[in-house]
């Protein structure tokens, strides 16, 4: 019920951008988990093909987010959010219409694009028009996200017993019904000239060097949360044996999610500073890895009490992970604007996104070389790995606030 008492009490735009999360992040969901399935097996691509069509997809879209927060800054956000969200439908609709390289390519270029464009946006207008309340928006965007995430897959597994096709042309559909939802609901703000050019911006983010210290400690965070689809599922897989079970991570974390998120941040919020909660998030998702840890490599489950016992140290694992980030993300996503002017929100968020995106393909690379290395004598070192570096990344946060690198405010300030 505080949940929505809490949305009720946003103005309608922060509302309906909550809503355009859930809707993304099922449209996402719904067809990019299975797209190599679709490729390799019923496209009969190889795997070298395979991965040329998902790795322009995401460098399209982690490479030009700085683009998509420019034109934030620029165009206004509102515009940007309804064309990211147009284009994407366009990339969807090509996966379900085309069986063709070059259409593939074409559809992976325009739904990447498409995200480069409205993820800025979107934060940059959140975090404009939540005001003081920026903490409690972010926290019911994460909400909304991560129960996109788990309703997506669920649907797009359904979908995939009649065709792929219907898949992807339910993304689109998602995504159309968002455009026309912004287009019609949305309101227009005016963007305030940042005074230079585009080139100008870019380089007065990229030179604050606080702004990059804390983009670059917080490395851990999004190689962490991105282990919810690698190394988590795979020990719950490996745990009992059962393909399936991979899904109890993300009901485990939706569920905690729902219930605890905005309790969490709304507790937090007036105690102590921003910092010291960041840090310890970090270091609650680097502690996520423990449990699993102490039970990798263990013998196959030989019945289903065994199999239930295997998967409870993943579980405790899927559930600190999500907690860590229930604590640390909202924060993050307040401070980062704060670096610098409000004319160059879009542009902040944007090269923090890129940072981020080249950290979780780095940390995903790093943590796959140790899960192939570290084989069944050596099970416990990918989770090892994602321990150090979320201790690292809550250290360096922790240091950035010691020595008053970080736009910080008082508990009191953030009361008021």
């Amino acid at each position: 019920m505080k949940t929505w008492r809490e949305i009720r009490g946003f103005p309608p735009a922060i509302r309906l951008l909550l809503v355009n999360q859930l809707g993304v992040n099922t449209g996402f969901y719904l067809l990019i988990p299975y797209l190599a399935t679709h490729l390799g097996q019923d496209l009969g691509m190889s795997a070298a093909v395979v991965g040329i069509v998902l790795g322009v997809r995401n460098l399209s879209q982690q490479g030009l987010f700085i683009l998509g927060g420019s034109a934030a800054d620029r165009l206004g956000a509102r515009g940007v959010i309804i064309a990211g969200c147009a284009l994407r439908t366009v990339g969807f609709a090509l996966f379900a219409l085309g069986d063709g390289l070059p259409v593939l390519l074409a559809a992976s270029v325009l739904s990447g694009l498409a995200g480069a464009l409205f993820n800025p946006a979107v934060r940059a207008y959140l975090a404009r028009e939540a005001g003081d309340r920026k903490a409690e928006a972010f926290a019911l965007f994460n909400v909304f996200a991560t129960t996109g995430a788990l309703v997506g897959p669920l649907l797009g597994s359904a979908l995939l017993f009649v065709d792929f096709r219907l898949s992807a042309l339910t993304a689109a559909g998602v995504f159309a019904v968002l455009t026309v939802a912004q287009a019609l609901v949305l309101p227009a703000g005016e963007a305030t000239p940042s005074g230079g050019t585009v080139l100008a911006d870019w380089r007065e983010v990229v030179s604050h060097r606080a702004f990059l210290a804390f983009a670059l400690a917080m490395v851990g965070m999004f190689t962490m949360e991105n282990q919810l689809y690698l190394l988590l599922p795979d020990g719950a897989r490996r745990a009992t044996g059962w393909d399936g079970a991979a899904g109890l991570v993300f009901l485990v974390g939706t569920l905690a999610n729902l219930t605890l998120q905005l309790r969490i941040t709304t507790a937090l919020k007036n105690r102590r500073t921003r910092a010291v909660w960041i840090s310890a998030g970090l270091a609650l998702m680097a502690l996520a890895f423990v449990p699993p840890m102490a039970v990798a490599g263990a013998s196959a489950p030989d019945g289903p009490v065994r199999a239930a016992l295997g998967l409870l140290p993943v579980l405790a694992g899927a559930l600190l992970l999500y907690l860590g980030v229930m604590v640390a993300q909202p924060f993050v996503m307040e401070l980062v604007p704060e670096f610098g002017r409000p004319e160059l929100t879009g542009t902040y968020f944007g090269v923090f996104y890129v940072v981020s995106g080249i950290a979780a393909a780095v940390g995903n690379t790093v943590v796959g070389w140790a899960m192939d290395a570290g084989g069944d004598r050596a099970a416990w070192l990918p989770w090892a790995c994602c321990l150090a570096l979320g201790l690292m990344s809550a250290a360096a946060v922790a240091r950035l606030h010691r020595t008053r690198a970080l736009p910080e405010r008082l508990p009191a300030e953030a009361a008021r």
